[in-house]
């Protein structure tokens, strides 16, 4: 396995292209238009293709054309035969097939396994234009069409498949996608360091299937094969070993002198003190040739405890500085991966967004709405990579924990791209961020204890004292951007984590005072400690914390700014108990959530673990080990989900029925310190009216005001009709005379 990995920027040019493409090629025409015969590589992509760094399709492929190679792009292609994937010949090297930057289950189903009805990524929002299962079904395909074409497939739909993993929409664990695809490689997490390399080593003439070194990538071998007879396989297919945890060095430990050397006269064999650096430098390379096996498809898929403890070993095993290779098998082979990726430094991040990215879609599109494209064409990415480690986030297994910052200068270099290339362009950046807006250059204060750091998170349960949390040079990157010329406004768009925003607020004035147009975006997902320990995310009062100083520094503006909280319903450890008392705080604090996130399991998350096994792999798991109640039934699910939504009438009978259930109808009125009104007579919900104070008003509009309405009995001069007041004498109002004058 290499240790080290070479910069991007020291390849040697595979060869000096005459030009470099104003869009990468999704045509014959456009090829023989730069004179190209054939293309090297070839991408296939689920999302219509956008010339723009946020864009995974055009991120890789113009590094790959930086470095030399002919790229070109197939986008959304009609997967139901292979001719479309002939589109622009056999590559030279190989097909690189992603599903697009969305996995394509969560792009086309909702929590609730219903079809979306649009597509953000394809023109004009079109829904149905990628399969389920998009990675899978396009390598097929793709070898269909040249069946000794090398095909690797990759993004973060091959990145959490990689393994045997619980799949939500068919209720049922699947094997890795490997031996489904029947792909020659898999890369996972971001992908530019391992596919340059194994571009050129292609061109060198190396075999694909001769090249397992890679960090970052994936693939299918014999039962028991090792790289090398060296190395050492450490089992962990039982319960019995979990998948040790290196202890630290002790500093007094020793050993029997590695020498020729006779024994004593008395027979023992001489003893000396091993120094420290000696022995962490041989437990490094016995590391770097150790494989841990994990337990075999055909045991998880029927035990959720093998499962569990699976989902635990693997996410300890994701630091790039420590991390050990893993096998699972499958059947008579295995699934090998190799440790994750070499981090990309601020150098190469530099390199890999500086490329000269047209930043539009391709013009066979013409004047088309693409959803995706329109929300991120003013914003920009300054860093990748997040620390959190929320488990139902899959944002740390596909990109990693340690952040990936680019330069200042490269990032006020692309405003002023987007103030020069983009006609529509109004003076407002959208967004300067990334998985979360202010973890921009966040690193461990000591590269040794990053490279040896086992935590699943660098801020829970409470922020590690080895991170820095400085966020100087973000503050510094603020101020630089609004001096730009035809620069007018910038507003943050990524998420804010809280948690770290107030350990400095002189950011939080800073964002506050110049960065917020009246809504800030805010994610502390509950407020119940039961849940949020399943989520790994910090308690409320950290909110609380942040909320005043928002508040403070709002009103010193001059400004009336709102936080948007958001919440999960339905997510692993959450009790009934748990939602009511949320919603509780939301009516308390006059937060009426309008979109609301259900828990969706994606493949590998540790929340999915949670939710498929009922264990919590966030501790050592055993068959007797903590239990974890998860919402898994449709009605269960949609309770939670009206509980998040206490103000919408049309959850408000599943409250009513929950509520009584469990003896708490003083929650049930139409008072202000009611949770729910009380229902309707039937002939007044015949009528489409609903109970609100002592009046009635037609069901909520979308912009959450009712029309008040007047009860039928009071038309029909019943009992319960009144007279109404009336109205004060006003110039408008008063009885006038013949003249038309008041009285």
């Amino acid at each position: 396995m290499r240790a080290e990995a070479p910069s991007l920027l020291d390849y040697p040019r595979h060869r000096r292209l005459k030009r470099r493409a104003p869009f990468l090629p999704m045509s014959r025409a456009e090829m023989d238009a730069l004179g190209w015969d054939v293309c090297d590589i070839i991408l296939v992509t689920g999302d219509a293709y956008i010339d723009h760094p946020s864009f995974g399709m055009a991120l890789i492929g113009r590094a790959l054309e930086a470095q030399g190679f002919r790229v070109g792009i197939i986008a959304q292609p009609d997967w139901t035969s292979a001719e479309p994937f002939r589109a622009l010949g056999r590559p030279a090297m190989f097909f690189g097939v992603t599903a697009g930057n969305m996995d394509s289950m969560i792009n086309r189903y909702t929590a609730d396994r219903k079809i979306r009805s649009d597509d953000a990524y394809t023109p004009h929002g079109e829904a149905g234009k990628r399969p389920d299962r998009a990675v899978t079904v396009y390598a097929q395909r793709a070898r269909e069409a040249y069946p000794d074409a090398n095909i690797v497939i990759g993004s973060i739909e091959a990145s959490l498949r990689r393994i045997a993993h619980y799949d939500y929409w068919s209720d049922k664990v699947r094997r890795s996608v490997l031996p489904d695809s029947k792909a020659d490689l898999l890369i996972f997490g971001s992908a530019e360091r391992a596919i340059i390399d194994l571009a050129h080593r292609l061109a060198a003439g190396e075999a694909i299937e001769n090249i397992r070194d890679l960090r970052g990538t994936a693939f299918m071998v014999k039962r028991g094969w090792k790289p090398s007879e060296d190395w050492v396989e450490q089992d962990s297919t039982d319960l019995d070993r979990p998948g040790r945890i290196d202890p630290h060095p002790d500093p007094y430990a020793m050993e029997p002198q590695q020498t020729a050397s006779a024994p004593n006269a008395d027979g023992s064999m001489p003893v000396r003190i091993v120094p420290a650096a000696e022995r962490v430098a041989a437990r490094k390379a016995q590391r770097a040739k150790t494989v841990i096996r994990l337990p075999a498809f055909e045991q998880v898929k029927d035990d959720a405890v093998l499962y569990a403890h699976t989902s635990r070993v693997f996410h300890l095993e994701s630091n790039p500085g420590n991390a050990r290779a893993l096998v699972q098998g499958h059947g008579d082979r295995d699934v090998w991966l190799n440790p994750p990726p070499v981090p990309l430094t601020t150098e190469e991040m530099d390199w890999v967004f500086d490329q000269p990215y047209a930043r539009a879609p391709h013009p066979v599109y013409g004047d088309a709405h693409i959803p995706a494209w329109e929300m991120i064409r003013f914003s920009i990415n300054i860093m990748r990579g997040c620390f959190g480690g929320c488990t139902f986030c899959s944002i740390t297994e596909h990109e990693g924990r340690i952040i990936q910052s680019r330069s200042h200068e490269s990032i006020l270099k692309e405003i002023e791209e987007i103030r020069d290339k983009i006609p529509e362009f109004r003076g407002h950046i959208t967004d300067l961020g990334g998985p979360t807006a202010n973890m921009y250059r966040m690193a461990c204060k000591d590269p040794k204890i990053e490279s040896s750091c086992r935590r699943l998170s660098c801020v829970y349960p409470g922020i590690c004292e080895n991170l820095n949390t400085d966020h100087s040079s973000l503050i510094e990157l603020y101020r630089k951007a609004r001096r730009i010329p035809g620069v007018k406004k910038i507003t943050i768009g990524s998420g804010l984590r809280y948690d770290l925003a107030v350990r400095s607020p002189e950011y939080v004035k800073e964002l506050v005072t110049h960065h917020v147009s009246g809504l800030l975006k805010i994610a502390p997902e509950h407020t119940e400690e039961n849940t949020l320990s399943k989520m790994m995310k910090p308690g409320i009062g950290t909110y609380d914390k942040f909320k005043r100083l928002f508040d403070k520094f709002s009103k010193e503006a001059g400004k009336k700014q709102h936080l948007v909280p958001y919440f999960i319903a339905a997510h692993p450890g959450t009790t009934d108990e748990d939602m009511l008392n949320l919603a509780l705080w939301l009516k308390a604090n006059d937060f009426r959530p309008d979109q609301v996130q259900t828990f969706t399991p994606t493949p590998l998350a540790m929340a999915t673990a949670m939710y498929h096994t009922r264990r919590n792999p966030l501790r050592k798991v055993s068959r007797d080990s903590e239990i974890v109640e998860t919402a898994r039934s449709g009605v269960q699910r949609k309770l939670h989900k009206a509980l998040l939504r206490y103000h919408d009438p049309a959850g408000h009978e599943l409250i009513r029925e929950y509520l009584h259930s469990i003896g708490r109808d003083d929650l049930i009125g139409n008072g202000p310190h009611h949770l729910v009104p009380r229902a309707a007579p039937a002939r007044l919900q015949r009528a489409g009216l609903k109970p609100r104070g002592n009046d009635f008003v037609h069901a909520i509009t979308p912009n959450g005001r009712g029309k008040p309405a007047t009860p039928p009995a009071a038309k029909a001069g019943g009992r319960s009709a009144q007279k109404a007041p009336p109205k004060a004498q006003t110039a408008r109002n008063a009885p006038r005379n013949k003249q038309g004058r008041p009285r």
